[in-house]
């Protein structure tokens, strides 16, 4: 493949991941599902009426939330009496009648911290004849932590790496996160209470568990504390975990702490939550681009999820099955997967689920006789992959060659979970800049005859 081939099929593989992103833009998606009729607010099926009288206050987190709440507060004007959010840092734009803060992701801090505790004690203002609109997209967990009594900020900070560096799913980060916050797992809504509450969401996790996003301030929480204590068990952080954070799970465990609310509290009555934008709408945009473009979308047999080497290694093993079928004269195929994998860290390197998708799909491809008909592109709707500037990067045949003569060593480097340096070698790092969006990740594999 030459060098304007290459950047030719890079162009194309960008175009698509920028068509799912504008599908799943958040503020666009909250004008689609949300609108005023006159006085009357429409969402979901519901209707809330806004006359004079009825207080309406916003709260909100994640790295999406900023065009939200600027969304927001166009719809509403001057019906919008109060409201705070918080973002990632540098992910803010200007508001009007909200206040917007910044904080930190994924490991949260003591400006994260103070923010949670200024929206609850907003909410904790509303009234029975009150409107409470809670606006959250993905990262809006670790951007709002409010420990319990007795469970410091460092001990949740610690707990936090901890479970990101072991593999930990992000159903069982946000268990241990609930149990451990004033603010997820239903309990905003609790504060509110007895307040309308309307939830309006972008699903950052697999299967859009309402419980699961944002971890699921406004939703009932079905896991327990016991589901806690047997998370530490399962990863043996026993040893490691913060004694303060073992001293409540157990007491909770005991009965000795109340549970965060179930799914028959009379509270979540008065509480509609809404999905406005999620990662399979952004796959179908995605599809849809394909087909303008004369490529044959399909859409993968499995999600990405589980160990991100192995699932990219499983994903191009599909896409070579494919090429291997078509024909000259075929239509390309444009092989698509969404979700959320994990990486187990066991070196020392820098990089993130996508990129060592990327480095591992990379590998796969190298000496395969398929390999010069398949590329791909592994990337976080976000823009933000691991704690690195890149969102994600890109995987060709000849991309580990191109590593070799840089000096780099990718199947070392896999090794040492450096898949940043691997891609930085051979210029297939993906770089967005923060998109203020967050629905998980998107591969796509191009298949050509």
């Amino acid at each position: 493949m030459s060098g304007s081939d290459k950047a030719q099929r890079r162009a194309l593989l960008r175009s698509l991941f920028e068509a799912g992103l504008k599908a799943v833009a958040p503020g666009r998606a909250l004008l689609r599902h949300v609108r005023l009729d006159g006085q009357t607010l429409l969402a979901g099926g519901r209707r809330w009426d806004l006359t004079p009288g009825r207080r309406v206050l916003a709260v909100g987190g994640g790295k999406g939330v900023a065009p939200m709440a600027r969304a927001l507060e166009e719809l509403l004007g001057s019906r919008l009496d109060a409201g705070m959010a918080v973002t990632r840092y540098g992910h803010g734009m200007p508001l009007e009648r909200m206040t917007l803060l910044e904080a930190a992701h994924p490991v949260p801090d003591a400006a994260g911290q103070r923010a949670a505790g200024a929206m609850l004690e907003l909410v904790r203002t509303a009234t029975a004849g009150d409107l409470v609109i809670a606006l959250f997209t993905g990262g809006a967990s670790a951007l709002t932590p409010a420990p319990v009594a007795g469970v410091s900020l460092e001990d949740l900070q610690a707990l936090t790496r901890q479970l990101l560096r072991c593999g930990a799913t992000i159903h069982e980060l946000n268990a241990l996160r609930k149990h451990l916050s004033r603010f997820s797992g239903g309990q905003l809504a609790r504060a509110a209470a007895p307040a309308d509450v309307l939830g309006i969401l972008v699903s950052d996790v697999p299967g859009d568990g309402l419980d699961v996003i944002a971890s699921g301030p406004t939703a009932p929480d079905a896991s327990t504390f016991g589901d806690c204590l047997a998370i530490v068990e399962r990863y043996g952080l026993r040893g490691a975990c913060p004694p303060s954070v073992l001293r409540h799970l157990e007491a909770g465990a005991a009965g000795l702490r109340l549970e965060t609310p179930k799914a028959d509290d009379p509270l979540f009555e008065k509480v509609c939550n809404l999905i406005v934008a999620s990662n399979r709408q952004a796959l179908e945009a995605v599809a849809e681009r394909a087909g303008a473009l004369e490529l044959a979308p399909r859409f993968s047999q499995r999600a990405l999820a589980g160990e991100a080497r192995v699932r990219a290694v499983a994903l191009i093993d599909e896409a070579c099955s494919l090429a291997r079928r078509l024909r000259p004269g075929d239509r390309p195929v444009c092989l698509l997967a969404g979700g959320e994998t994990t990486v187990t860290v066991c070196g020392g390197g820098q990089g993130g689920r996508n990129q060592e998708m990327a480095l591992a799909a990379a590998l796969a491809l190298a000496g395969r006789p398929e390999g010069g008909h398949v590329c791909a592109l592994f990337a976080g709707t976000d823009g933000i992959d691991g704690t690195t500037s890149a969102a994600g990067g890109f995987a060709f045949a000849d991309s580990t060659a191109a590593m070799r003569r840089a000096g780099a060593a990718p199947a070392v480097l896999l090794a040492d979970n450096d898949s940043h340096a691997a891609l930085a070698a051979s210029g297939d790092l993906l770089i967005t800049g923060p998109t203020k969006t967050n629905v998980m990740d998107v591969a796509i594999v191009l298949i050509e005859p």
